[in-house]
């Protein structure tokens, strides 16, 4: 029996139209994608998903608009052009009332709110302009049956977001892996009191405590002691680890920072649990899991969706600096070749994200039997171990465009701190042995070209100001970066590349 669709429910009619409209399959599959080995889902995509889908389903409410209002022949690529503006409008519109979060679409009511303002608005003060100007680029009549679709694809997109958010979250695809630093009272007080609502949004991997011979945790949560502080940072690497909560009392001030120093170049969120603290602040000073409130410590320097942004910025302007650069490419190994025997590439592991070791691409600019694979010796000035070909691309970085395939295989930024060879030294002495907040550089990927770069610190670091000032430029940037800046950053390079003098 089938319903009659003039007194079908609004959350009925969003469904249909997104059935029509073949989203639903596809975002059943696109989420397939999403999974990483751990059956874990990746935020970042999933919320730019979430946004794709949204510029999707209004660009075909416009077709569908112009088609029922004024026909077949409608719609045409100016008009598809026109629709994607406006698409990207409400995208941001949507982003500033932080509606692409996970906690944001799981409340699907508020989330069909946030649309209908979201469109309401921007479709207002495009008509307002277009009266301003006197210049309508569509019908008024389009315009209101456009507004009206575009609300029912994009609760539809909503409802489909919720449902399979709710699925991910209780198959324990979505929760935030999460350990407990502290064991004793505090833990156990801390356990029962996330029991009730923060269960279905973590996944409480164990508890890491320092004192010998005790359990973590007498509570009834009954969690496995995965170690002492030591063995805190490694686990966190190896294991994916979204959130860490401190439960040491807060007089406990040596302690804590010894747990901070180890986590400094993760990507973890780190919370102080407050639940029996004495000293209560502000509510708006915490963070609430369930309704356990928490003191933030240390953020992932970019939030979900800054990563999505940032790797769909690496990946589209990557290829197309791929393409632009190919053919110099092409000349440099051929000079590369043609000097000197030996591969045109040169691999080297050096440190990415999270202090894992990634192989980074060069064009070879030694002779192949003194190449120096851990860069135990810094290039000087002179170095006889340089070729002609090697001077010139490394002085003009040339040898670093292979980088490109690291970017587009995700290893690397286009914009970030550039990754160091695992003895590279300032000195006689390790970088992370000169500069105590080394690590915290690899919390973002490592980049081809960056703040520091730009700013004169590239090339050789022969004595510690020159990796402490290095290290100072990375991390002001990885605490204020935006696309803008990255793009900012790129644009300077060239520049810099031109006026360097410390690369040999």
């Amino acid at each position: 029996m089938h319903s009659n669709p003039a007194t079908a429910h609004p959350t009925d009619m969003a469904r249909l139209a997104l059935r029509r409209a073949g989203l639903h399959s596809a975002w059943l599959h696109l989420t397939r994608l999403m999974v990483d080995d751990r059956r874990m889902v990746s935020r970042p995509k999933l919320l730019f998903a979430v946004a794709a889908f949204d510029a999707v389903a209004i660009v075909l409410a416009s077709a569908l608009a112009a088609r029922l209002v004024i026909g077949a022949g409608g719609f045409n690529l100016l008009e598809v052009l026109k629709a994607g503006g406006v698409a990207l409008l409400i995208v941001v519109s949507l982003k500033s009332r932080w509606s692409y979060t996970i906690s944001s679409l799981r409340r699907l009511p508020r989330q069909i709110a946030l649309v209908t303002v979201a469109v309401v608005s921007v479709m207002l003060a495009i008509s307002g302009v277009s009266f301003a100007v006197r210049i309508a680029p569509w019908l008024p009549s389009v315009v209101v049956v456009w507004t009206v679709l575009a609300v029912i694809l994009l609760s539809g997109v909503r409802l489909a977001a919720h449902r399979i958010i709710g699925s991910m979250t209780r198959s324990g695809q979505l929760v935030r892996r999460t350990v407990i630093v502290g064991g004793g009272r505090e833990a156990d007080d801390l356990i029962r009191a996330l029991a009730p609502e923060g269960r279905e949004h973590m996944q409480i991997l164990g508890i890491f405590d320092d004192r010998q011979g005790e359990r973590a945790s007498e509570g009834p949560s009954e969690l496995t002691r995965l170690g002492t502080f030591e063995d805190l940072a490694d686990f966190c690497q190896s294991e994916g680890v979204d959130l860490l909560i401190v439960t040491v009392p807060q007089r406990a001030e040596e302690r804590l920072l010894q747990i901070l120093q180890r986590l400094f170049a993760l990507q973890v969120d780190v919370r102080i649990s407050a639940l029996n603290a004495r000293l209560r602040l502000n509510a708006s000073a915490y963070n609430y899991i369930g309704k356990v409130p928490m003191l933030r410590v240390m953020d992932k320097p970019l939030t979900d969706w800054d990563r999505a942004l940032k790797n769909v910025e690496d990946r589209v302007v990557g290829a197309l600096l791929l393409l632009a650069v190919a053919p110099v490419m092409a000349l440099v190994a051929l000079a590369v070749k043609l000097e000197s025997r030996g591969p045109v590439f040169f691999r080297q592991k050096r440190y990415g994200l999270n202090n894992e070791l990634i192989e980074v691409f060069k064009f070879r600019s030694m002779y192949a039997d003194r190449t120096d694979q851990n860069a135990a010796k810094l290039v000087t000035r002179g170095d006889p171990r340089v070729t002609k070909v090697g001077r010139f691309i490394r002085r003009t970085s040339l040898d670093e465009l292979p980088q490109l395939f690291n970017v587009l295989m995700g290893q690397m930024s286009l914009v970030g701190p550039r990754p160091h060879a695992t003895q590279a030294k300032a000195g006689d002495n390790l970088y992370q042995d000169v500069v105590q907040s080394y690590f915290a550089r690899h919390r973002v990927k490592p980049g081809i070209t960056g703040w520091a770069q730009v700013n004169g610190w590239r090339g050789e670091t022969d004595t510690p100001e020159k990796i402490e000032q290095r290290t100072a430029h990375d991390l002001h940037y990885i605490d204020n970066w935006s696309v803008l800046f990255d793009l900012y950053i790129i644009a300077l390079t060239p520049i810099s590349l031109v006026t360097g003098k410390n690369a040999y």
